[in-house]
């Protein structure tokens, strides 16, 4: 059986480099399987990362996270 790993929206933003509100924004418009544990939304970990290498390989105009440089 395939274990599907659930993350909390701010897991999901550390891990991805996202904005937790455009993750949000993602679960409202169906692009990332979430669902809500209790009070607390969770997003699947290999749907996130699925989504992050499509928006990054894509050339419609998504662009992968931004991350700070030092």
């Amino acid at each position: 059986m395939e274990y599907d790993e659930w993350i909390t929206v701010q897991e999901a933003a550390d891990l991805s480099g996202y904005h937790p509100e455009y993750l949000r924004l993602l679960i409202r418009e169906g692009k990332l399987d979430a669902r809500k544990f209790g009070s607390v939304w969770a997003i699947n970990k290999k749907a996130l990362l699925s989504y992050r290498m499509i928006a990054e390989k894509s050339d419609d105009g998504r662009q992968g996270p931004r991350y700070k440089t030092n």
